[in-house]
C-alpha cells in the first residue's frame, strides 16, 4: 500500500509542494531514494534507520524505495527526514487519508527519533497555506514561528512516532495556540534620539526628506562631523512595519536562519550596518544553496554603510542593479534564488583621503592625485542611483555648548509618518509604498510640473550635466518635499531644494 505524504520543497522564499510515496519489498535490506535529492536528503536514510531501530520497527530490515514527486525538482535540506520516514511507515499502517491529502510534515530526525527544528519554515507554511494545506506537522522548535500565519493548523511534533499515532487516530496531538500577540510593535525602542545630535539642522532636514520617501543618501564631511551618528539614529524616525511588511522581512530572516526562538516575527525595521572588508557574496548572497545576503536582510530597512570609499569596486558595483530593480537573483551552481531588497542605502565618506579636504577647520593634506584617486573609488552609475547627497560640516563649538537640540526623534518621526501616509493612499491601487518606488512609467502621473517647474528643472539638468536618471530621482525627492509640505503639486521651492541635494557630485566629482 503506498500512501502519499507531503511536504514543502523551499527555492528562495517560495515553496513548492513535493509528494513522497515509498515502496516496500521483501529482499536485501536497501534504502534507496530518487528524485533529484541533495546529499542532505540522502543522509536521511541513516537518520531514519536508526529511528526505526530505536523505536523497535524492523523497517530498517526491508528494501525499501522512496520517490519525491516532482523528479524534476530539486529536493534539499533535512526537513524531509519526517515526511519521508511516514511514506515508509505507512505503507504497513493505514492513515487517515483525508488528514494526509490536507496536511504537510516537515522535520529533522534525530537518531532516536525525535524531530529537530529546521530553517525556512514560515515561508514554508505561507507558500502551503496558499497551495490549500490546512494543516502543518513540524518540530516544536517552530511552533511558535509558523504560528504567526493565521488560518493554518499547527501540530508540533516531538517524536515521529506522535505523527504516527495521530494519523492513524490512535492518540492526537494537540495543536499549538499561540498566546502571544503577532505583531507587537513597542514604543520606545531605541535609547538614542536625534534630539543628541548638536547643529547639522541642514543634515537633519535632508535625512528627513531621506526617511519620507525611503531615499538612498550619502553623507560626505571631515571625521567627527557626526556622520556615523545622525546615521545611527534614523531607526528612531521611520514607521513601524506594517504586519504584510513583518512577514516579508521575517520570512528573509527564517531562511538566513537568523530569527531567535524569543522573537519568531520580525517588528523593527533592519538596519544593518557593514564593514568595509565585506565580500561581495556577504553582501549579494550566495554559498552552495544561495542564502540571502546583506541586501536582503536589509529590506524594508536600512543598509548602513561607513566610509564608502575603502569598500572593495566589486562589491560596490552589486549594488547597482539591485537598487534600481529591489530584487536580487543569486546565482549558484546549485540552482538560483530570488530575494527581495527594496532598503535605503545610507552612506558617508570623507572628500579625501586625510578627510579634511575643502574643509575651513583643517588644511588637507593630499595631493589633487590623491583626491581624485580617492573619489573615483565611487563609480558614477552608483553615484546616480543615490538620490540625496549632503555636505556633512565639521560641529562649530557653539552648536556643542549648547543644550539638547529641539529637533528630536519624535518631531521627524511626525512628519514622517505624515508623508508615509499620503505616499500610501496614493500608491494603494499600484503596489508600491514610497516615492521611491516610483516606476519610470508612472512618474509623468505622480511627478507632474507646471510650466515655471519645467524651465527650472530644464536650467538644473543642463547646468549640472544631469543624466535621464538622476532627472527621475530628483523629481522623486521633489515629490517626497512637496508630501512633507502636504502639497498636492511639485512647486518650485519644492524641486529646488532637491536639486540642491545632487550638488555635490558637480562638487566634488567634475
Amino acid at each position: 500500500m503506498i500512501t502519499p505524504i507531503k511536504t514543502c520543497a523551499l527555492n528562495g522564499l517560495d515553496g513548492t509542494l513535493v509528494t513522497i510515496e515509498a515502496t516496500i519489498a521483501n529482499g536485501m535490506p536497501s534504502f534507496d531514494i530518487v528524485g533529484l535529492p541533495d546529499a542532505s536528503v540522502k543522509e536521511s536514510k541513516e537518520r531514519i534507520k536508526a529511528s526505526f531501530k530505536s523505536s523497535n520497527s524492523d523497517l530498517y530490515r526491508k528494501k525499501i524505495v522512496v520517490n519525491l514527486a516532482p523528479a524534476s525538482l530539486k529536493k534539499e535540506g533535512s526537513l524531509f527526514d519526517l515526511p519521508i520516514a511516514l511514506s515508509i511507515v505507512g505503507c504497513e499502517k493505514e492513515f487517515n487519508k483525508q488528514l494526509t491529502e490536507t496536511s504537510i510534515f516537515i522535520g529533522e530526525m534525530a537518531l532516536t527519533g525525535e524531530i529537530r527544528g529546521v530553517s525556512g519554515v514560515l515561508p514554508i507554511v505561507i507558500s502551503a497555506f496558499e497551495q490549500g494545506i490546512e494543516n502543518v506537522f513540524l518540530p516544536p522548535a517552530n511552533a511558535k514561528e509558523a504560528a504567526i500565519v493565521e488560518g493554518i493548523n499547527i501540530y508540533p511534533v516531538k517524536h515521529y512516532t506522535d505523527a504516527v499515532r495521530h494519523l492513524c487516530g490512535e492518540e492526537k496531538i494537540e495543536p499549538y495556540i499561540s498566546s502571544e500577540s503577532t505583531h507587537d510593535s513597542p514604543e520606545n525602542l531605541y535609547n538614542i534620539d536625534f534630539a543628541d545630535v548638536k547643529g547639522q539642522e541642514d543634515t537633519k532636514r535632508a535625512l528627513l526628506v531621506a526617511a519620507a520617501g525611503n531615499h538612498n543618501m550619502i553623507m560626505i564631511g571631515a571625521p567627527g562631523s557626526g556622520k556615523t551618528m545622525i546615521a545611527k539614529r534614523i531607526p528612531t524616525i521611520l514607521p513601524p512595519l506594517s504586519f504584510e511588511e513583518s512577514l516579508e522581512v521575517t520570512k528573509i530572516y527564517s531562511v538566513a536562519e537568523a530569527l531567535s526562538d524569543e522573537n519568531p516575527l520580525i517588528t523593527e525595521r533592519p538596519f544593518r550596518q557593514i564593514h568595509h572588508t565585506v565580500s561581495t557574496v556577504s553582501i549579494t548572497g550566495g554559498g552552495k544553496n544561495p542564502k540571502p545576503g546583506e541586501l536582503s536582510l536589509s529590506h524594508r530597512g536600512i543598509l548602513f554603510m561607513d566610509e564608502l570609499p575603502e569598500f572593495r569596486r566589486d562589491a560596490l558595483e552589486t549594488l547597482r542593479q539591485p537598487l534600481e530593480d529591489g530584487h536580487i537573483t543569486v546565482t549558484r551552481v546549485s540552482g538560483s534564488a530570488t530575494y527581495p531588497c527594496k532598503v535605503m542605502i545610507v552612506a558617508s565618506m570623507n572628500p579625501c583621503p586625510c578627510g579634511f579636504y575643502s574643509s575651513p577647520v583643517k588644511q588637507c593634506t593630499c595631493t589633487s592625485t590623491q583626491i581624485s584617486r580617492y573619489l573615483k573609488k565611487i563609480s558614477g552609475p552608483l553615484l546616480d542611483r543615490i538620490d540625496i547627497h549632503v555636505d556633512v560640516p565639521s560641529v562649530e563649538y557653539d552648536d556643542l555648548s549648547k543644550s539638547k537640540s529641539k529637533t528630536t526623534s519624535a518631531v521627524l518621526k511626525a512628519q514622517v509618518l505624515k508623508a508615509r501616509e499620503i505616499q500610501k493612499k496614493r500608491y494603494k491601487d499600484y503596489g508600491f509604498l514610497t516615492n521611491s518606488e516610483i516606476p519610470s512609467s508612472l512618474i509623468d502621473l505622480f511627478c507632474e510640473l507646471g510650466e515655471e517647474e519645467k524651465a527650472l528643472m530644464k536650467s538644473a539638468y543642463e547646468s549640472l550635466g544631469l543624466s535621464a536618471r538622476a532627472n527621475s530621482r530628483i523629481l522623486k525627492v521633489a515629490r517626497t518635499i512637496a508630501d512633507l509640505d502636504e502639497s498636492e503639486n511639485i512647486k518650485c521651492e519644492h524641486l529646488a531644494e532637491a536639486i540642491q541635494y545632487r550638488s555635490l557630485d558637480k562638487k566634488y566629482w567634475n
